[in-house]
């Protein structure tokens, strides 16, 4: 993530401008076919857009006493302005994303979260305006269930088209209407002004179309699309 936080903050709002698609398209050109996640991450709420750095958090199925997880207190507290919680962990039925936690990172400048497993008090998280893509909702809590095991480390994500996608700390995510596309760190400015490019074009084309010209004329001037 970049030293300079306005310069870091200037860039995510670019970013809140392009596309999903676009980066896909961009990292696949670049040798990097399988950075987008898995297909199942759903928005909540619906028709949201997360744009910011990588704050990893990993945890796992493990019992433990006591009604909070102290290393889940301890990974939220560290979270800053302009990052993206990225949540790691094999779960099934339970969650480990709630709207205390929404609100718990909200406050600290977190813009969003991808939940690779569970969530829940959705109808809240969306009502604060905290966006979240998650696997699945769930009402069953994750006390004494499940449990934090690290954070700012590497993470494994499931994958669009491969199993596994690494996340680092201050890797770039960008999550639309399409998905949630990850760019890694030493690749951030340079996508991003070629995504720039592309989205220009592609407003140009749209912009043409809607005013009537015909395909096979935009095809023509701009090349395929």
């Amino acid at each position: 993530m970049f030293s300079d936080k306005n310069n870091a903050e200037a860039m995510r709002q670019r970013f809140l401008k392009v596309d999903t698609t676009t980066l896909s398209d961009l990292l696949a050109k670049a040798g990097m076919p399988a950075q987008c996640l898995a297909t199942d991450l759903m928005p909540i709420p619906r028709d949201v857009r997360i744009a910011g750095w990588a704050y990893t958090i990993r945890g796992q199925m493990a019992p433990f006493e006591g009604a909070a997880d102290p290393d889940k207190m301890r990974a939220i507290e560290g979270v800053g302005a302009g990052q993206v919680a990225v949540w790691s962990g094999a779960t099934e039925g339970v969650c480990y994303f709630g709207e205390l936690l929404a609100l718990g990172m909200k406050v600290r400048g977190c813009v969003g979260a991808v939940v690779d497993g569970g969530v829940r008090d959705s109808h809240w998280i969306a009502q604060h305006g905290f966006p979240v893509f998650a696997r699945y909702t769930t009402p069953v809590a994750s006390t004494g269930r499940w449990k934090v095991t690290g954070c700012q480390i590497p993470v494994f994500m499931r994958g669009a088209v491969s199993c596994t996608v690494i996340v680092n700390p201050g890797d770039f995510i960008l999550a639309d209407a399409d998905g949630v596309a990850v760019v890694p760190s030493a690749m951030v400015e340079e996508i991003l002004l070629q995504a720039e490019q592309i989205t220009e074009r592609e407003n140009a084309i749209r912009k043409e179309i809607a005013d009537g010209a015909s395909l096979d004329v935009v095809l023509k001037r701009y090349g395929q699309i």
